[in-house]
C-alpha cells in the first residue's frame, strides 16, 4: 500500500511547519486538507465569502488534477464558515463547481480560522472513477 500512496504539496510553508500535505492519493480516493483563500501572505477577497470560495475551489480543483482526478469525482465536501448568516453566497459559489455532480456536503460554523481574515475553509474526499 505504501507505494500506492501520493503525497501532494502546494509548497505552502505551513505544511513543513504542521506536517501535513495539500492533497493525499491512496489507490483511487484523493482527501485534499482543508483550503483557504490565503495567496501567500495575503488574503484574497478579504470581507467576501463568494469570491473566497470561488478561489478556495479553482485552487481544489488544480490539486485534484495534479491528482489525477477532477471536480465530477469530488463526493465529499465539506465547508468551515466564521458566519453561518453568511451561508448563501458560500452556497452559490458551491453550487458554481458542483451544480450537476452534487456531492454530499456539509456546511459548519466555526468560532474562527487561523487568520481573522478568512471567513471560509474547505475540504473535499474524490473518488476517482474507473473511466
Amino acid at each position: 500500500m505504501k507505494d500506492d500512496k501520493l503525497l501532494i504539496s502546494s509548497d505552502t510553508p505551513w505544511e513543513s511547519l504542521v506536517g501535513y500535505s495539500r492533497a493525499v492519493k491512496v489507490g483511487n480516493l484523493v482527501k485534499v486538507s482543508g483550503t483557504t483563500a490565503m495567496e501567500g501572505d495575503s488574503i484574497f477577497g478579504k470581507g467576501d465569502i463568494y469570491k473566497q470560495t470561488v478561489l478556495i475551489l479553482q485552487k481544489i480543483e488544480k490539486i485534484l488534477i495534479e491528482a489525477g482526478s477532477n471536480l465530477s469525482d469530488v463526493i465529499r465536501t465539506r465547508m468551515y464558515v466564521t458566519d453561518i448568516a453568511n451561508w448563501e453566497e458560500a452556497g452559490k459559489a458551491h453550487l458554481l463547481f458542483f451544480k450537476s455532480i452534487k456531492p454530499a456536503t456539509t456546511m459548519i460554523e466555526v468560532n474562527r480560522l487561523i487568520n481573522d481574515g478568512l471567513l471560509i475553509e474547505i475540504e473535499v474526499t474524490a473518488l476517482i472513477q474507473d473511466k
